[in-house]
């Protein structure tokens, strides 16, 4: 998956905002010459990666259909994932539909309009991504649900996930919350309770109309292979992204990062095509060899099935290479 971060401007204010976004557009932003050559970048890989342009949030560029018609030219499908603002009105989402956008992306952290719009920082939101879902269901455009979890959000994941039911969409994509940007001020999970909740979502997507997989909560694998073995079932398929291991997040100037939540730079597609710095920057075959992760992540059998979250040690400990807090057998258990 390569997600690139369109702009970094967004009129929102989340609380959990890795990028500290602002309302006001930054001058350096790729162009669009520039997002054409990082579009063929992405035609070039094989296999083909999904494309999500994120943000911030996308609708704050003027160019975002040009933008979207260019990755479309050059082969690749590209998803999105708009701020539920004013600018997300029908017109758009038909937009979206018309010049091919493979799904949109809509973010839901409460159960209620109470909840959610206090998480995300602005009255509206809340009624702004139903509708915005509504739309996309009556114009066969895929959806798919984004949910960050933290300690005051978990307790909402189960009536979360039957609205995402309700929605029809094709995924739920759940974060667990790294503590970076704004989010180093938002209570964080313990280890035993991002289990119990890792457990649950477990239960949960194997009955589930759509699928489920985890940002940032590698060990959700081993979780779910642990309830799998408990309850008889077949080894469980489960999704989970790592940093730099089949996921690439370029930002809006061009840096090449491992994930949006680890701010080391790989690389600039400016400078280098995207295919090489993923494939061959010292920081991305470190984070694939792991033989260089220390302390408990670095001894434990799962490492290699695992790895832990490379951003969330990081911003925990200042070495990347490090453990995973937030892991149950991390800490100790």
């Amino acid at each position: 998956m390569v997600t690139w971060e369109v702009s970094r401007a967004c009129d929102l204010a989340c609380d959990h905002c890795r990028a500290d976004a602002t309302p006001e557009r930054c001058a350096d932003e790729l162009n669009l010459r520039e997002a054409r050559a990082l579009f063929e970048d992405v035609a070039d890989f094989s296999p083909r990666p999904f494309l999500v342009l994120s943000g911030g949030d996308p609708l704050k560029r003027p160019d975002l259909f040009e933008l979207l018609d260019t990755a479309v030219d050059v082969g690749v499908t590209p998803s999105i994932t708009p701020a539920t603002t004013e600018r997300l009105d029908r017109e758009t989402i038909e937009r979206f539909a018309e010049v091919g956008v493979g799904r949109l992306a809509l973010s839901l952290d409460g159960a209620t309009a109470a909840s959610h719009d206090r998480f995300r920082g602005e009255e509206g939101t809340y009624d702004a991504a139903m509708r915005a879902a509504e739309i996309a269901r009556d114009l066969d455009l895929s959806i798919q649900i984004n949910t960050t979890v933290t300690a005051a959000t978990a307790g909402e994941l189960p009536e979360i996930g039957r609205i995402v039911a309700e929605l029809d969409a094709a995924m739920w994509e759940v974060f667990f919350l790294v503590p970076t940007g704004r989010g180093a001020e938002l209570e964080q999970l313990s280890p035993d309770r991002a289990r119990e909740l890792m457990a649950w979502l477990y239960r949960h997507g194997r009955d589930a109309p759509y699928r489920v997989i985890t940002v940032e909560a590698p060990f959700y694998r081993r979780v779910a292979a642990q309830v799998a073995r408990e309850e008889g079932d077949d080894r469980p398929r489960v999704g989970s992204t790592g940093a730099g291991n089949g996921f690439v997040f370029v930002s809006h100037t061009g840096e090449v990062y491992p994930s949006g939540f680890l701010p080391i730079s790989a690389g600039n597609v400016r400078e280098t095509p995207l295919p090489e710095i993923y494939r061959n920057a010292e920081l991305m075959q470190r984070l694939r060899d792991r033989g260089s992760f220390v302390g408990p992540c670095g001894d434990c059998r799962f490492t290699n099935e695992c790895g832990g979250s490379r951003s969330r040690a990081y911003a925990a400990t200042g070495n990347l290479f490090g453990s995973d807090p937030l892991c149950p057998w991390a800490a100790g258990d």
